[in-house]
Parts: structure tokens; C-alpha cells; sequence
């Protein structure tokens, strides 16, 4: 991994990262998102639009403290490749609606 931030090539493997790295990683996506959701266009220090919060969603479906973090990093599971910072509801809309 790159000791500095400007020198991070995105996208990443997402499973080749350990947590710290994947901390890291989310911070260089938020940075070069503008703190925009990749997936909303809401701003990730605040809650997501409502039309997100509408969406049911099964919370079995994932883990208890899924919601801990506000700001996940995204990837997509079929490349695992990292896509981009994005609200843990919207995460959550994406996995269970679009398989994301």
C-alpha cells in the first residue's frame, strides 16, 4: 500500500485489503468524491435523501452492526474491484436491490 495518499491507483482489489487498508481507501474515494455518495448524490456527513430511507430493507440479511459506520466502501462483488465511498443505506439498497 502507498505511504502516501496521492499515490493510491484506484480501483483496488477489495479482498486483497486488510481493514486498515480499506479505512484508508474509503477516506481516498470520500476525498476524491467530493463527500458525495457514489450511489445517491447525497452528501455522506448526512443522512441519506429520503427517497433512499424509503427502500425496506431486511436487516437480517446483514450483519448487527452493519450500520456502525456511516460510510462504507463500496465494490462490486462479481470484479472485486472498490467502486467508491458510499452511505451504509445505500449499500444496503444496493446489495438487496440490485445485487450490488
Amino acid at each position: 500500500m502507498p505511504e502516501k495518499v496521492n499515490e493510491i491507483n484506484l480501483p483496488v482489489k477489495y479482498s486483497s485489503l486488510n481493514i486498515e487498508e480499506r479505512r484508508v481507501i474509503r477516506n481516498e474515494y470520500y476525498r476524491r468524491q467530493h463527500g458525495i455518495c457514489m450511489y445517491c448524490g447525497g452528501y455522506l456527513g448526512e443522512e441519506p435523501p429520503q427517497w433512499i430511507k424509503d427502500k425496506k430493507i431486511n436487516w437480517s440479511l446483514f450483519p448487527d452492526n452493519f450500520l456502525k459506520y456511516p460510510v462504507h466502501l463500496q465494490h462490486n462483488h462479481e470484479t472485486d474491484m472498490t467502486e467508491g465511498a458510499v452511505h451504509a443505506y445505500c449499500n444496503a439498497v444496493m446489495w438487496q436491490y440490485e445485487g450490488r
